[in-house]
Parts: structure tokens; C-alpha cells; sequence
């Protein structure tokens, strides 16, 4: 009896230690699973950088296994070219990566993603397809042309109308000064000249005088001996 009892205590301690590693092993895949590089965790968005189209990827693993992103323009479902390829470590925050393409509106592209080792862990892509705004980054805006301005109509100068013309305006210097002509060519008053028509005499002007008032005493003198004479005739 008692080595009956010792097997069933053996057997159940063997199952429970089963169960209980059975359990371990199932938590520990799920933890394992849950920290794996998984594609749902990765998002692409298209955006503008200025004047410039950008494809942006966003990785948030937080288990930071590298991948290998690449992104491809698509045309009627196939792939019309390769954008770019890049190679990003996720973090729990998100890490970023960003592909220059000067995307057109309303583009597809397809962005594949690559995770592990010969891409065990991740080899797809990110669903659904990236289709791009449809505006793009940079509107072209067509130039008013400009609209051409009426030729000025010259306005007529004094000088040019003929009932508006009028007799050129004399300089300053013209107005003040006196016009060349005969009185230029006339010879000029002597030294002496100037001064007699300044003072009103010259050197002769004493003779001059003396010789008139000599005859204004001969005339009186003449004057008055007539008188007498006269005077005496009617006497006798």
C-alpha cells in the first residue's frame, strides 16, 4: 500500500510540473510573439517638404529589428519603377524614415517591407497601397499676361503748336545784356570827354567867359553912348 501511495503522489507532481511548463512555454511564445517585428506595425504617409514631395515611413517595433523598406511608384497595378530603398530600426515612440519623390495627385505606390533573416520575420507589404493627396505640394499658377498700357500722346510744347507758340523768353544773361549792334562799333568817348560830361566844363571854359563878358560891356557901353548921343540931338 504505502509504495501504491508514493507512485499516485509521484504521478500527480509530474503532471502538475507538466502543465505548470506547458503554461510557461505558452507565455513565453506569446511574449515572443507580441515583441516579433510584425508589419502591422509599420505606416506610410505621403507629404510635403516645402515645394517638394515626400514619402514618409513610420516603424514602431518596439523590438528594434532591422528592416529593409522599399517603395515603388505603380501604374495600372504593376510596379512602373523603384523610388527608393532604406533601412530603418522601429522604436516603440516610431522611428522615421523619408524617400524623396516629387509625387504627382493621386498616385499609387507600394511600399514593401523586410524584417529578420532572409525575411523570416516580415516579407510583405504594408496594406493598403499608398495613394498620394490630390493636391500636389506645388500649384502652378498661370501668369496674367500683362495688359499692354496706350502709347502716351505727347504734349505739344510752346514752341511746337503753332497757335500756342510764342516768342522764346530772353536768358537773364540775354535780358541784361544790351544787344550787340552800331552802338558797339561807335568809338568809345575819350577820357577827357567823359569827364567834361561829367563836370560840365573844360579847360577852355575861363577864356570863354571872359570873352563874353567882355562883349556884354561893350555892348552896354555902346548902349548907353547911343543914349546920350540921342539924347543930346533932341536938345539942340
Amino acid at each position: 500500500m504505502a509504495i501504491l501511495s508514493i507512485s499516485r503522489r509521484t504521478a500527480r507532481t509530474v503532471r502538475i510540473l507538466g502543465v505548470a511548463s506547458a503554461s510557461a512555454a505558452l507565455a513565453l511564445g506569446a511574449a515572443g510573439n507580441a515583441l516579433a517585428c510584425n508589419i502591422k506595425e509599420f505606416s506610410a504617409e505621403a507629404k510635403c517638404d516645402g515645394e517638394k514631395g515626400v514619402i514618409v515611413v513610420t516603424d514602431k517595433d518596439p523590438s528594434r529589428t532591422e528592416a529593409v523598406v522599399s517603395v515603388f511608384l505603380q501604374n495600372n497595378g504593376a510596379d512602373a519603377r523603384e523610388v527608393g530603398e532604406l533601412t530603418v530600426k522601429g522604436s516603440r515612440e516610431g522611428t522615421t524614415i523619408t524617400f524623396a519623390e516629387d509625387w504627382q495627385p493621386n498616385a499609387t505606390y507600394r511600399i514593401h517591407v523586410k524584417a529578420g533573416k532572409d525575411g523570416k520575420l516580415v516579407n510583405e507589404d504594408i496594406k493598403p497601397n499608398l495613394t498620394t493627396p490630390s493636391t500636389a505640394c506645388k500649384t502652378e499658377t498661370p501668369s496674367t499676361p500683362a495688359t499692354p498700357s496706350a502709347p502716351e500722346t505727347p504734349t505739344p510744347s510752346v514752341t511746337e503748336s503753332g497757335s500756342e507758340s510764342a516768342a522764346p523768353t530772353a536768358s537773364a544773361s540775354e535780358s541784361t545784356t544790351a544787344p550787340a549792334g552800331a552802338d558797339n562799333n561807335a568809338p568809345s568817348p575819350a577820357v577827357g570827354d567823359s569827364n567834361l560830361a561829367e563836370t560840365g566844363a573844360d579847360s577852355n571854359t575861363g577864356m570863354i567867359a571872359g570873352i563874353a563878358a567882355a562883349l556884354v560891356v561893350v555892348g552896354g557901353g555902346a548902349v548907353f553912348f547911343g543914349m546920350r548921343r540921342r539924347g543930346a540931338n533932341s536938345n539942340s
